[in-house]
This record gives structure tokens, sequence and C-alpha cells, in this order.
């Protein structure tokens, strides 16, 4: 066992499928009077250190559920964030907490030798580096990052990131987590749905380089200093959440990312999104928005479209013509559509029966299943798209529309793939784009120019034409209402506006959960290659889906109220969640003789229809609801909230192939 491969091996097959479906609770750790908050393993997975609502943190022995430490942290408000100081020998413990302050402990003695006041309001996370073994950082709700060092100074901060020079005074800092592989790359997520990911040594060298030159002292009224230099950040985002704003915006609906963290390799960032979903962003094959900043009037070539600089250029299978979207001229030649070997054939078929049982979940995750297994089959993502078409989850017509270009891009004569990529975008309002994608299809298909299901999507298109036209005289002005703020405190500078514009968009999306009630909710990978993704939810829930198929395998009963924090063990199959009850559980495979486990979620599907309602429900309600109140008027039809159902669906959209 001592053998130089046997760390490397058991990390590598420490969380298999067989140990995901016997995952139960093994032990609560008992010894908090407040809601845990916050979780954090030490290196080597012997340690585990908990901070509460109570004020204290505590540190576990979990392989034998002991309580082996104690200690009130100096805090006079909840703890949100604790992190052992990489090569402390496991002595030094620092908390981050809602009275604006970041201390830091030497357990050995019990006592806080550090005390940091420099925020200004509540401090969400703390991140550490084991490159930078005397460094760390926090973000908090008064905008900024900073970063602090042992050795130099033990009184003071420096600014990293101020984020209100950006996105004004009202953004607020909630989560950041540096890459594991490479120490000089730090996430951070804050009040709206971009997440960042900046350059820390490319910041360092700028404000040295700064502070150095002659002449840095003296400006004249139109030189402006940068806060970063350009290429130091990178921003990403969901392609269809900066045009959903304005909408969530009416229904109270806060989007924020509450946790940020990186794949074990540092390439990929999983992002969990109060007020939406899971997401997770491939850091090396990266791709823009499928339709973020698609013009909405007519532009002079050389605009900036998607992004970047275009002359009716070419972006993710949209030709992005000076008057707006279009696809391929002309009428395409089909691509000869691979056979599916007869077990992919069968998930298929099974999959169609889901579909017209009216099961969407299981259709999608059936067809998610055959698309990992054949990732160059039209028919499977035509197909998949349908099913998201049909459900309507929040994101859903997005994840179609991207598929419905995939199958195009796969079969240029994908007909059904064409007409619902039109009603894609039609659902996600963009409307002058729906027109022109419709007008194509009845181009390349001119036997279906006069189909039920075109005349349809016709007036829907016209009517919302007719009703934007109305309201023009209200909306001058103003610049793209999907990237830019109203008001004053919360103005977004220039720089901020080229950053948004310059974002990349999402890989995977994970539904199941709800991510409303607190903004300190965790998801993480699960296994050391990150084959599972795991989140909390404000059902009591927390929710396990398989990595490449986004399918959901598992669904847990972790807390009474909501779970929080679920924080994965660095070398076993062993998992550490919390929430609003003050207790921590531990959760691991059970033995195969146990045959009942209570914890269990059987109904997957209603758990997270249950959750699709809850987030799209009236503040109010889902407010009654935590406190225990029944609420009426919501039903199963139509969860996922703004998408209105299709007027009419002929035959083009309706059945998959």
């Amino acid at each position: 066992l001592q053998e130089r491969g046997a760390l490397g091996f058991e990390r590598h097959y420490h969380v298999t499928d067989p140990f995901i479906r016997r995952l139960g609770l093994e032990a609560e750790l008992q010894g908090h009077s407040g809601c845990v908050n916050c979780l954090e393993w030490n290196e080597k997975g012997d340690l585990l250190a908990s901070g509460s609502d109570d004020q204290h943190t505590i540190v576990w022995d979990p392989l034998h559920h002991k309580k082996l430490l104690s200690m009130h942290t100096g805090h006079t408000a909840n703890i949100f964030s604790v992190k052992f100081l990489p090569h402390s020998g496991d002595r030094i413990l620092i908390t981050g907490a809602a009275d604006s302050k970041v201390h830091v402990h030497d357990l050995t003695v019990k006592e806080t030798v550090h005390m940091f006041g420099d925020h200004t309001n509540r401090v969400k996370r703390i991140a550490t580096a084991p490159m930078w073994p005397n460094t760390f950082w926090s973000a908090a709700e008064d905008g900024l990052i900073r970063q602090y060092d042992l050795r130099e100074n033990s009184k003071r901060s420096e600014v990293l990131i101020d984020l209100t020079e950006y996105c004004g005074q009202l953004v607020e800092a909630k989560c950041l987590t540096v890459n594991p592989q490479d120490n000089n790359y730090l996430a951070v997520g804050a009040s709206g749905p971009f997440v960042r990911l900046y350059d820390i040594r490319m910041i360092h060298n700028h404000r040295k380089s700064m502070k150095q030159s002659p002449s840095a002292g003296v400006h004249t009224f139109c030189d402006r200093q940068k806060p970063l230099p350009d290429g130091a950040a990178q921003y990403y985002v969901a392609g269809h959440l900066p045009v959903k704003l304005p909408d969530y915006n009416n229904r109270l609906r806060v989007l924020v990312a509450t946790y940020v963290t990186f794949s074990p390799d540092g390439t990929e960032l999983l992002v969990n999104m109060g007020g939406e979903q899971v997401y997770l962003f491939d850091l090396t094959y990266k791709q823009r928005p499928y339709t973020f900043l698609l013009p909405k009037k007519c532009h002079t070539s050389g605009e900036v479209q998607n992004g970047k600089t275009s002359t009716n250029g070419v972006s993710n299978g949209i030709h992005l013509h000076s008057n707006g979207f279009r696809l391929s001229e002309g009428r395409a030649h089909a691509s000869p559509q691979v056979e599916l070997p007869p077990y992919l054939e069968r998930i298929k078929q099974q999959a169609n029966e889901a579909f017209a049982c009216q099961l969407w979940t299981q259709a999608i995750q059936l067809y998610s299943k055959a698309v990992q297994r054949a990732p160059n089959n039209a028919m499977l993502y035509g197909n998949r798209a349908a099913a998201y078409m049909k459900r309507k989850w929040d994101g859903d017509h997005y994840d179609a529309l991207r598929d419905c270009l995939k199958a195009i891009s796969l079969n240029p004569c994908h007909l059904k793939a064409h007409f619902r990529l039109a009603r894609c975008l039609f659902e996600l309002k963009y409307v002058a784009e729906a027109l022109e994608c419709l007008d194509d299809f009845k181009g390349k298909f001119p036997e279906q120019a006069h189909s039920s299901a075109c005349d349809a999507l016709d007036r829907d298109i016209n009517a919302a034409l007719f009703s934007k036209s109305d309201n023009a005289e209200d909306k001058k002005g103003g610049g793209p209402i999907r990237l830019r703020a109203t008001g004053r405190k919360d103005s977004i500078s220039e720089d901020e506006m080229v950053l948004r514009e310059r974002s990349y968009d999402y890989k995977f999306r994970y539904c199941g959960h709800c991510n409303t009630t607190t903004d300190i909710k965790e998801a993480n990978f699960f296994g050391s290659n990150a084959q599972y993704i795991v989140s909390g939810s404000d059902d009591g829930s927390f929710f396990i889906w398989e990595k490449e198929t986004t399918n959901l395998v598992r669904v847990l009963q972790g807390d009474e109220s909501i779970v929080n924090c679920l924080q994965p063990h660095p070398s076993y199959c062993f998992l550490a969640t919390s929430g609003i009850d003050p207790v921590v559980r531990l959760w691991n495979p059970r033995p195969e003789s146990e045959t009942l486990n209570g914890r269990v979620v059987v109904d997957m599907e209603g758990a997270s229809q249950a959750n699709q309602r809850r987030m799209n429900a009236d503040p109010l309600e889902v407010m009654l609801l935590n406190m225990g109140y029944r609420i009426t008027g919501l039903t199963s039809a139509g969860a996922g909230g703004s998408d209105d159902e299709d007027s009419s669906e002929g035959q083009v959209q309706c059945r998959p192939s």
C-alpha cells in the first residue's frame, strides 16, 4: 500500500458508478448550534473544518466521527468561509464572515493571530493556492477581491480586483477559486450571469510597471489608467442569460454566481448560477455564445458582432450578415447519415417512446446517452432539440438551438432541425432573426413553405414584430438591453462592455436542483477525473449528475431545509455536506447488504419538476413555502416559467425522427 503509485491508483478509481448508486448516509457530526455554512478538507483528507452561524469553527476527524477542536473565531456574525493555509501543517486556518472581517487562526494554541477589517461588507469566500504558501484571497459583497500576504504585512491587505470600477457601486463579489494546476488563474463569481477569470501574474506585473513608469503620476484630462491590463480578464456566460435578464429582473429573480470551482486538471470551470442552473465551461476548447449579440437592427459591416469584428463572417454555424441572421445560402447537399449500431438504435427507440409518452426528461437523458456514444449523428441532436423544446425548463430553448445548429452542421438537409431553429430563435426573443431563419427554411424546403407549422410560426413572429414596433419608442437609446444596466449606481464601464461582448459560452448544463434562497450554494466535481457533478438544493436534497451526459443519476435528502455545502474527499468516495441543520453529514457507499436507504429520493423527475416550478414561482410564494405553507396554483404543465406554449406545431416539429 505504500508503493509509489498507490495514491495515484487510489485517486483514479475512488469514485465509480456502482459506488455512486450505493451512496448513503454514514454519520452526522454534531457540535454546532447554528447553520453550517462552509466545509473544507485538508490536503491529506484526514481533517475536516466547518464554520457556522454560531461563529465557531470545528475541526473534525471525519473517518472516526470525532470532534478534535472547537474554537470561537472572534467573528461577531455568521461564518461563510473556512480554509486551511497550504504548507502550514494544517496549523493555520482562515475564516471569513458576515461581520466583514477575515481572521487567521493558529489551531495549535486555539488563538486568532491576525484580524483583517479592510472589507466594508460581508466576506463570502476565501481562496488559497499551494504555489502561494503565505498568500490568500477574499471575495466580499463590497465588490472587492483582496489579496493577503502574511509574510509582508500582518495587518493590511491590497485590492487585487475592484469590480465596482467596472460594474458600479451595487456589484457584489460572492465567490472565488484558484486554478489547482496553474495558481496564476483566479475565477470570480459575482452579481449577474457573468463569471470572470483573471491572470493574477499579469495584474501584478501591470501594477509594477505602472509604479516604475516615470510618468506614472502625470495624467492629462483624457488619459485614463486601466485598472487591469488587456488580456488579464476573460468572461464566461451561458449564452441565453444576458437577454433573459430584463425578464428575470421584472420577476424579481436574481442571477448571481454562488460558487465557482475548477476541475482537478484545471481545464474546466463549474459554476452554480443562483436563480438558474449549474454550468460547466471548457477553458481549452472555448466557444462563443450562439445567439449572443446577434444584431437587432441593420449594422454596417465592421461593427462588433458576436464579440469580434465581422464582415459577413461565420460564427458557430450562424452567418452574421449585415442585416442579421442567415444560414448558408442555397440548397444544401445532404451528408450521408451514419447508421447507428444496434444497441444505440435501441436507446434511440426508447427515447422516441418516452417522447411519445410526453416523458420529456427521460427522452432527453436517453438521447444524451446516445449522443455521448455517437457524437456525429445529426438525428440524435435533432430529436433531443425537440424534447428540450417540449419540456421548456429554463435554458431548454437555448440548448435546443445549440442542438439544431449541430444537427445542421452534420446534415445540412435536416429539415426538422432547420424549422426548430427558427422556432428556438423566436422563443429566445430573437424575433427578426427568427423571421430570416424561417424565410431561409422556406427557400430551402419550398414544399414545407405553407405547412400549418410554418404558417403558425409566421403568424407568431409577425405578431411579435408588430408588438415590438409599437413599443419601439419606449426602448430608444441605452445600448443593447442584454448587456447594459440602468441607473448610475450600477452603471457599466466601456471596458466591462467589451469584456462581456467577448464572453465564452458553456459546454454542459445540469438541471434539477433549485438555487434561489441562499447565495452560498455550492456545486462541485466528484471524482479525480471529475466524472460526476454534485450540487445542493433549496428542497433539502443534493443532486448528482454524470458530467459528460449531464444525466441526473442520484438524488439524496441531505437536510431538513436546504443543502448549501458539498465537499468531496480528495482521495475517497466520501462526501461531506451541510446546510440549515446544525450538523455535518458524511456520505459514502453503503454495504451491499443494506437494502433500505431512507435518504434516497426515488422520484428524481418529480423532484426536478418541483424545483423548476419553485425557481419560477413568485418570491412571496417561495417565502411562504419555506415557512411551511402549501402553494396553490402551481401545476406541472409549463414548468419552466416564462416560455409560452407553442401556439401550433405541425409535423415538421412535433415528432422525433
